[in-house]
C-alpha cells in the first residue's frame, strides 16, 4: 500500500484549504439550526458596475457563502471568471450529481444553504437526482445553473434543456433569469425561500448572455414573495386541546421526525418527553433528535424498526406527530395503522397535515415553538392535577423491548458480519461524529447499531432512497464542519455510482472515511429475492468478491486515497483504528462481509405493521388483552 504525499494531495483550488481532524473529540453537543433566512453578509453597498456573472458571484459573498460545489462548461463559464477572485472556495466535482449531493450534505451538516453549479443541457439534468433527494428530505440548497442565450432558448440549441420545467414537480419553487439586473433579488429570494418555513431546493437559471451582460450591482435587494409568508407560531386553542389529550391519554407516543432537527428543536423535545413521560421512537430522517440512550425512546419505527415502537404506535390512544409525515416506510398498510389513535399533527407545511392520516387536531408552526408551546400548555395541565398514568403502558413497552431487542446471527458460514463492522465502528468512532449512509441495508443496519446521541450526525438518503449518496454528501459535510470526523457507511453497490468524488476529496484536502460494507450483491434487491421472490438471484451480484472487480483498496489509492481491507471479525477494531489515525487523506476501507446477511426486523412492503416479522419465521407474540 502506498500512502498519499502531501504532494500528490496538494489542492487544486487556488485558496482551498487543508482539512484535517482535531486532535481531540470536539464538543458538538450544539446542533446545527435550520438555516436562517438570507441576510446581508457585507454592508450595504451602491450600485457598482460589474457583468451579470460578476453580480452572481458578488450576491453569493453578500449571503454569505463560503463554498460551492460545481462544475464548469459552456453556458455557466462567465460567471467562473469571477468566481477565481472570489472569496467564496469552488470545489470542482467529477459529475454535477456530486455536486448536488455533497450541497445536501453540507446543508444537513450546518444548518445552513448547500450551493451547487452546473452547466446546461446534461450538466444540469445530472442535478435532477439530487435536487429531488433534496426535496424529498426538505434540505435547503439552491442549485445554479447555466442556460442557453436568451435568442436560443426553444430552439433546440446544443445544450439546451428545459431545467426549469424538468425540476418544476421537484424544487420548492424556481427562476429563470431574464435580465442582469433581476440577479441579486432573485439569488436573495431564492436563498430566502429554501431555507425557510420547511426547507426545500430552489432552482435558479441563468442565460449566458445574462450572465455576459453589463449590468450594476447593490446590496441588499429588496424580495418580493407576495404570499409566502409561512406560519411559524401555532395557534393556542390547539396547543390547548393537544395538551389536554397528553394528559389523558393512556397509551400515548410522540412520534418525532426530521423537522425537529431543521428547527433546531431538540432540546425542547428531551424536555416535552420528560415533563410528560410519553415514549418517543425518531424516524429515519429524525435520529439523534432524542438520544437513543434516553430510557423514554423506543427506536426507529417502521419497516425496519424496532418491535417496540412499531407496536407502540400501532396499539397508541394517542399519537403526537411532531415534524413527521405518516410516510409509507413507518405508516405500513395505511389503512390498518394506529386503528384507535386520536393523533396530534404538528408541522410547517399544511400540505402534509391530514394528507394520508387524517389528524384531529391540526398545528401548523415551526416545530420549535410547537414544542415550546406545548411544554407551557402540558405544565398549566399538570399543575391543575391532570396527569395521566402510563405505569401500564411502560410496562408493556418494557417487556417487548426485553423480549425484542435489536440483535443478529453470526453468518454461519464463518464470513465477516456486516452488523458487527458497523456496531463496532460507532462504539470506537463513537457519538460525536457525523455518520453518513448510502440507501440499503448498510443504511438500515447504520441505523440499527450506531447509537445516536446528538444531533447533526446522522445524513442519509431517507424520502428517495437513492443510491451513491453516501460519499459526495459526506464530502460536503466534512467541507462545512470540518473539525468533525466524517465517516460514511457505504454498500459496493452504491460506492461504485459515486466513488470518483474520493478524488475531489484527495486533491481538495477533505479527508473522509468511507466503511465499504462490500457483501458483493445488491444487498436489499437480494434480501427480497430471498424473501419474496424464491431465492431467483435476478442481476444481483456485483462481482466484488467472486472477481474482486473492482478490487476497493487498489481503486482507493487510484484515487488518491489510503484503500485498507477488513475480512474477518479479528481486524475490525485494529483496522478501524488505524483508519481514524489517518488524518491527512481519504480513507477507503474494503469490509469483505457475508452475502447471506438481512435486516430484522421488517415489515414486508404493502402489508400492516401488525404482520411485523422479528426474524426469518418469527412473529412477535403479543397479548391484546393487555392492549
Amino acid at each position: 500500500m502506498t500512502r498519499p504525499t502531501p504532494e500528490t494531495l496538494a489542492h487544486s483550488a487556488r485558496r482551498a484549504r487543508t482539512v484535517t481532524e482535531p486532535a481531540g473529540d470536539a464538543d458538538h453537543t450544539t446542533p446545527p439550526r435550520a438555516a436562517a433566512p438570507a441576510t446581508p453578509a457585507v454592508r450595504p453597498s451602491g450600485p457598482v458596475p460589474v457583468s451579470g456573472a460578476g453580480s452572481l458571484v458578488r450576491s453569493l459573498e453578500a449571503l454569505g457563502v463560503d463554498v460551492v460545489f460545481g462544475i464548469p462548461g459552456g453556458a455557466i463559464l462567465p460567471a467562473y471568471d469571477p468566481l477565481y477572485d472570489s472569496s467564496v472556495r469552488h470545489i470542482l466535482v467529477r459529475h454535477e450529481q456530486g455536486a448536488g449531493h455533497a450541497a445536501t450534505g453540507y446543508a444537513q451538516a450546518t444548518g445552513r444553504v448547500g450551493v451547487c453549479i452546473a452547466t446546461s443541457g446534461p450538466g444540469a439534468t445530472n442535478l435532477v437526482t439530487p435536487i429531488a433527494d433534496a426535496y424529498m428530505d426538505s434540505v435547503p440548497i439552491v442549485a445554479i445553473t447555466g442556460q442557453v442565450a436568451r435568442p436560443m432558448i426553444g430552439t433546440d440549441a446544443f445544450q439546451e434543456a428545459d431545467i426549469q420545467g424538468i425540476t418544476l414537480p421537484i424544487t420548492k419553487h424556481n427562476f429563470l433569469v431574464q435580465n442582469a439586473e433581476e440577479i441579486p433579488q432573485v439569488l436573495a429570494e431564492a436563498f430566502h425561500l429554501a431555507a425557510t418555513g420547511r426547507p426545500g431546493p430552489v432552482l435558479v437559471d441563468i442565460p449566458k448572455d445574462v450572465l455576459q451582460a453589463a449590468t450594476t450591482f447593490s446590496w441588499p435587494p429588496t424580495l418580493d414573495l407576495p404570499g409566502y409568508r409561512p406560519t411559524l407560531h401555532p395557534h393556542g386553542k390547539q396547543i390547548r386541546e393537544a395538551a389536554r389529550l397528553m394528559s389523558g391519554a393512556r397509551r400515548p407516543v410522540l412520534y418525532v421526525g426530521g423537522g425537529v432537527l431543521k428547527a433546531g428543536a431538540t432540546e425542547s423535545l428531551r424536555q416535552l418527553a420528560e415533563l410528560t413521560g410519553i415514549p418517543v421512537v425518531t424516524t429515519l430522517m429524525a435520529l439523534g433528535a432524542f438520544p437513543d440512550s434516553h430510557r423514554q425512546h423506543l427506536g426507529m419505527p417502521g419497516m425496519h424498526g424496532t418491535v417496540a415502537a412499531v407496536y407502540g404506535l400501532q396499539k397508541a390512544d394517542l399519537i403526537v406527530a411532531l415534524g413527521a409525515r405518516f410516510d409509507d416506510r413507518v405508516t405500513g398498510k395505511l389503512d390498518s395503522f394506529a386503528p384507535d389513535a386520536t393523533v396530534v399533527h404538528a408541522d410547517i407545511d399544511p400540505a402534509e397535515i391530514g394528507k394520508n392520516r387524517h389528524a384531529d387536531v391540526p398545528i401548523v408552526g415551526d416545530a420549535k415553538h410547537v414544542i415550546d408551546e406545548l411544554i407551557a400548555a402540558v405544565t398549566t395541565e399538570q399543575k391543575a392535577g391532570r396527569r395521566t398514568d402510563l405505569h401500564d403502558w411502560w410496562h408493556q413497552l418494557d417487556d417487548l423491548r426485553e423480549r425484542y431487542p435489536l440483535g443478529y446471527d453470526e453468518p454461519a458460514d464463518g464470513t465477516l458480519s456486516p452488523q458487527y463492522v458497523i456496531k463496532r465502528l460507532g462504539e470506537i468512532v463513537g457519538p460525536d461524529a457525523i455518520y453518513v449512509a448510502g440507501v440499503g441495508q448498510h443504511q438500515m443496519w447504520a441505523s440499527q447499531f450506531i447509537s445516536y446521541e446528538k444531533p447533526g450526525t446522522w445524513l442519509n438518503s431517507g424520502g428517495l432512497g437513492t443510491m451513491g449518496y453516501a460519499v459526495p454528501a459526506a464530502m460536503g459535510a466534512k467541507a462545512g464542519r470540518p473539525d468533525t470526523v466524517v465517516w460514511a457507511v457505504d454498500g459496493d453497490g452504491c460506492f461504485q455510482m459515486t466513488n470518483q468524488e474520493l478524488a475531489t476529496c484527495a486533491l481538495e484536502g477533505i479527508p473522509v472515511k468511507i466503511a465499504v460494507i462490500n457483501n458483493g450483491n445488491l444487498g436489499m434487491v437480494r434480501q427480497w429475492q430471498t424473501l419474496f421472490y424464491e431465492g431467483r438471484y435476478s442481476n444481483t451480484e456485483l462481482g466484488t468478491h467472486k472477481h474482486r472487480i473492482p478490487d476497493f483498496v487498489k481503486l482507493a489509492e487510484a484515487l488518491g486515497c489510503v484503500g485498507l481491507r477488513c475480512e474477518n471479525a479479528e481486524d475490525v477494531d485494529k483496522t478501524i483504528e488505524a483508519a481514524m489515525a489517518i488524518t491527512d487523506a481519504p480513507v477507503v476501507i474494503d469490509f469483505t462481509v457475508g452475502k447471506d446477511a438481512m435486516v430484522w426486523p421488517m415489515v414486508a412492503a404493502g402489508t400492516s405493521n401488525d404482520e411485523i416479522m422479528f426474524a426469518r419465521g418469527v412473529r412477535p407474540t403479543f397479548d391484546e388483552d393487555d392492549i
